[in-house]
C-alpha cells in the first residue's frame, strides 16, 4: 500500500486532475492511498475572505467567494459531465458554498477573527477538492471513495498549526481507511485538515498536506509515500535562483528536512519526521511529468559532503550581550525559556562566554520578547537578514569543504556561521538581499566548477 498526496497544482484545474487521475489509475495495484490539497490558490482565497469579512467587509469578500464557487462548479461540469452524479456533487459543492457565506457573515457580525475561526475557514479549500477529485476517479473507473480527513486527522486545539495525535490517527486510520483498502478501494482524503476529539475543525498549518501524507502513511504503515508537485524533485538549489540547479535522485532523510526548514519549498518541513520513524522511503513526482525519476528519499542515500544549497531572507538576528554571562550558570537556558514561553522557533544559535546571538523568522512580533531578553544584558537585533545554508551528511567529515564555501563567499558579509551538532549543515548568515548572491557562489563552487 502507499500514499500519493498531490498538491493544488496537481488538482488545479481539470486538464491537472485528469492527470492525477491516470497517475492513479497506474498505481492501483500498490493500493493508494489518495491525499489531495486545495485547488491551486483557493486557500489563499479563502483567507483574505476570512480577513475581508471580519474587517466589515463583507459584501467584497462575498464577490469573491463567488467567483470560487463559479470555478469550482465548472471544474465539476467540466469532469463529470451533466448527469446525476455531476448535479449529486455540484449540490454538495453549492452547500459548501452557502455555509461558508453564512460563516463569513457571522465574522463580519463579529468584527473578529479568531485562530478557530481562520481553521474554519480555510478548511474549506481541501473539503471542496477531495469530493470533487473522489467523483472524477469513480467515473474513470477507479474505484474512490471519498473520506473526510477531519474523521482520521485527530490533532490538539492549537488551531492554526495543530499537533497530530499519532496514536489516534492510527486507530482511526484503521477504522476508516484501512476496510475500504481491504475492499480494494482508493480511499480519497483532503490533506491539510483535521479535527480535535471533539470534532472542531483544525489545520495542520500552511504546506500541511505533505505532513497529512506522511501521518497517514506512518498510520497505515505504507510502503512507500509519493509526493506529486510541479517540479521534478529536489534540486541541489531554487532554480529561480539558480537555473543550473541540478536534479538529486537520492538523498537522505536528514539531509531533505534540513533543506525543508532552511527553504526548500519543494517538501514541508515536517514530512520527513512519520517516515523516518516508520523508516518509509519518500519520493517526489512531477505529476506534469510522471515519466522523469523523481527524488528518492531514504535512511541510506550515499554521505556526500554537500548535497545542495538553500537559502532564505526575511530573518532577524538577536544578539543578547552582558559580562554577567562569565562564569554564571543557568543564563543560556534562561534566554531560550524566553522564546519558548512565546514559541518562537530558533533556527541559527551562535554562543561565547558573554553573548548569544539567536536568528529567528521576521514574521513575528519581537517587542515582548525583547523586553524579557533585556533582563539578561545588552540587547541588538538586525533586521533584513538572510539564511544561507550547505547541506551535506558527510559535510563534518570534510573540514575543507567548509573552508572552501567562506572562501567561495569572497567579500560578502558573514553575520554569523554555525555549523549544527550533526555536522550536516553550515548555516551562514548574510545580509538579506546578499541570500542570492551568495546561494550562486556557493553553488558554483560545489557543483558547477566541479562538472
Amino acid at each position: 500500500m502507499i500514499v500519493a498526496k498531490f498538491g493544488g497544482t496537481s488538482v488545479g484545474d481539470t486538464a491537472a486532475i485528469e492527470r492525477t487521475a491516470s497517475i492513479v489509475r497506474g498505481r492501483l495495484p500498490r493500493r493508494p492511498v489518495v491525499v489531495v490539497s486545495a485547488l491551486a490558490g483557493t486557500t489563499n482565497a479563502l483567507l483574505d475572505f476570512a480577513a475581508r469579512s471580519a474587517a466589515g467587509q463583507f459584501i467584497d469578500a462575498l464577490r469573491g467567494v463567488e467567483a470560487l464557487r463559479e470555478r469550482h462548479l465548472a471544474v465539476v461540469t467540466e469532469l463529470l459531465g451533466s448527469g446525476s452524479d455531476a448535479a449529486e456533487v455540484a449540490a454538495d459543492v453549492s452547500v459548501l458554498f452557502d455555509e461558508l457565506a453564512h460563516l463569513g457573515e457571522a465574522l463580519s457580525v463579529l468584527g473578529d477573527l479568531s485562530p478557530r475561526s481562520v481553521d474554519a475557514v480555510a478548511a474549506y479549500g481541501e473539503r471542496l477538492s477531495s469530493p470533487i477529485v473522489a467523483a472524477a476517479f469513480a467515473q474513470r473507473g477507479i474505484p474512490a471513495v471519498w473520506v473526510d480527513a477531519r474523521k482520521v486527522m485527530i490533532t490538539d486545539a492549537e488551531y492554526g498549526k495543530a499537533q497530530p495525535q499519532s496514536a489516534s490517527i492510527a486507530e482511526a486510520a484503521r477504522r476508516h481507511v484501512l476496510p475500504l483498502l481491504h475492499e480494494g478501494k482508493v480511499p480519497v482524503l483532503g490533506g491539510y485538515i483535521g479535527a480535535t476529539t471533539e470534532g472542531v475543525t483544525t489545520t495542520l498549518g500552511r504546506g500541511g498536506s505533505d505532513y497529512s501524507a506522511a501521518l497517514f502513511g506512518a498510520a497505515l504503515d505504507a510502503e512507500a509515500i509519493e509526493i506529486w508537485t510541479d517540479v521534478d524533485g529536489m534540486l541541489t538549489a531554487d532554480p529561480r535562483v539558480i537555473p543550473a540547479a541540478r536534479l538529486i535522485e537520492h538523498i537522505r532523510f536528514d539531509e531533505a528536512a534540513e533543506l525543508a526548514s532552511f527553504g526548500a519549498k519543494v517538501l514541508h518541513p515536517s514530512t520527513i519526521a512519520p517516515a523516518v520513524q516508520r523508516s518509509i522511503p519518500v519520493f517526489i513526482f512531477n505529476s506534469h511529468r510522471p515519466e522523469a525519476a523523481g527524488t528518492r528519499i531514504t535512511a541510506d542515500a550515499p554521505r556526500l559532503s554537500v548535497r545542495a544549497v538553500a537559502g532564505r531572507g526575511n530573518v532577524v538576528l538577536v544578539n543578547v550581550k552582558s559580562s554577567a554571562m562569565l562564569g554564571t550558570p543557568g543564563v543560556v537556558r534562561g534566554i531560550f525559556s524566553v522564546f519558548e514561553r512565546f514559541k518562537l522557533s530558533v533556527d541559527a544559535i551562535a554562543t561565547s562566554e558573554v553573548s548569544v546571538s539567536v536568528t529567528i523568522d521576521a514574521d513575528v512580533r519581537l517587542d515582548a520578547v525583547l523586553t524579557e531578553l533585556r533582563a539578561f544584558g545588552e540587547v541588538t537585533v538586525t533586521r533584513g537578514q538572510g539564511t544561507v545554508a550547505i547541506v551535506g551528511a558527510g559535510l563534518g567529515d570534510h573540514t575543507p569543504t567548509m573552508a572552501r564555501a567562506l572562501a567561495a563567499l569572497g567579500e560578502l558579509r558573514v553575520h554569523l556561521c554555525a555549523l549544527s551538532a550533526s555536522a550536516i549543515n553550515l548555516t551562514l548568515i548574510v545580509d538579506g538581499d546578499q541570500v542570492h548572491e551568495a546561494m550562486r557562489r556557493l553553488h558554483r563552487a560545489f557543483f558547477e566548477e566541479a562538472a
